[in-house]
């Protein structure tokens, strides 16, 4: 319950199966990943300044409440990584329209029998009038976001438990998200003049490029040896510079059963580059495969070849 007069506090516990360490680790040092675990509710978390995780660091959370799409610039006020804990300030945004001030303090505590823990989230705030309202929706917003969150890693645990998995990494580059995903989408097969010692061709197979359900086929040098991967493009969304792959045939078939490659580019609130978030998501056909991450780190280095061209 809140307090009289203006000041306020809400308080919330969300149990959760998931570990302390996983959940405080999302707000700690992945909150850009948060969106892929809610995008309904989450749209993006863009560094503004400093590093993730960090104190005295910024970061801009661009998220849809009670129906209207909002931004929160919040300064991170507090960490303690043994007590899976930390502190953000607003200090600029939506929320600033109706409080004087606001802090988000969350704690991930493991539960005593070992499974999962309990989410403590401390909203404390200052209203500018009488007339606003406490934050009780805020407070069941970032609840169902802790329960999302908490749904995406017990199913990423589950998967990696088994031959089902997912590899992600983030590659900076300074040219734009449109620059970067227009490679993969409309000239892929341009891709091979940026970084011909790793790609060296992308042929049309079927269909146009950029139109999901058509067919592409990659020829690469990966680990030393020529390969192929002949793929379907599986999703597109030129809004959010995102596209999926779906390998069907080649080199990758015969150690996996399904290999997905998704590939997001997302322009940093300063406007200088973008991040390209990679994800690897693949089933593998028994347990002496490798987890790909040779690959994980080939597709990264080709990355930051097409930067390097497109940056010329």
């Amino acid at each position: 319950m809140a307090s009289w007069g203006l000041p306020g506090k809400l308080e919330t516990d969300v149990e959760i199966k998931a570990s302390a360490k996983d959940f405080h680790d999302m707000f700690f040092s992945k909150p850009h990943h948060i969106s892929n675990t809610c995008d309904d509710k989450i749209h993006a978390c863009d560094l503004h300044d400093g590093e993730y995780g960090k104190v005295g660091s910024i970061v801009v959370w661009h998220y849809t409440h009670d129906g209207v799409k909002k931004v929160a610039k919040e300064v991170i006020e507090a960490v303690d990584e043994a007590k899976n804990a930390i502190t953000f300030r607003v200090i600029e945004g939506d929320l600033m329209k109706e409080y004087k001030t606001f802090l988000l303090h969350i704690q991930a505590s493991p539960k005593s029998d070992g499974n999962g823990c309990l989410v403590h989230w401390i909203l404390e705030y200052e209203k500018l009038h009488d007339g606003v309202d406490h934050p009780e929706t805020l407070l069941q917003f970032v609840a169902d976001v802790s329960r999302d969150i908490d749904a995406h890693l017990t199913s990423a645990e589950k998967a990696s438990s088994g031959l089902t998995s997912k590899l992600e990494t983030d590659v900076e580059i300074k040219a734009s998200a449109k620059d970067f995903h227009d490679m993969f989408f409309s000239k892929p097969h341009h891709i091979s003049n940026t970084c011909d010692d790793k790609i060296h061709a992308c042929d049309l197979h079927e269909g146009e490029y950029g139109k999901v359900g058509s067919i592409v086929v990659w020829h690469y040098t990966h680990d030393g040896v020529k390969k192929v991967a002949k793929e379907v493009i599986e999703a597109a969304d030129e809004a959010k510079n995102a596209i999926s792959f779906r390998v069907i045939e080649g080199d990758l078939m015969k150690e996996y059963k399904t290999f997905l490659l998704h590939i997001q580019a997302t322009p940093k609130s300063d406007g200088n580059g973008c991040i390209v978030h990679w994800i690897l998501e693949y089933e593998k056909l028994h347990d002496g495969v490798d987890h790909p991450e040779t690959l994980l780190q080939f597709v990264a280095d080709v990355s930051k070849d097409i930067d390097a061209h497109l940056c010329k």
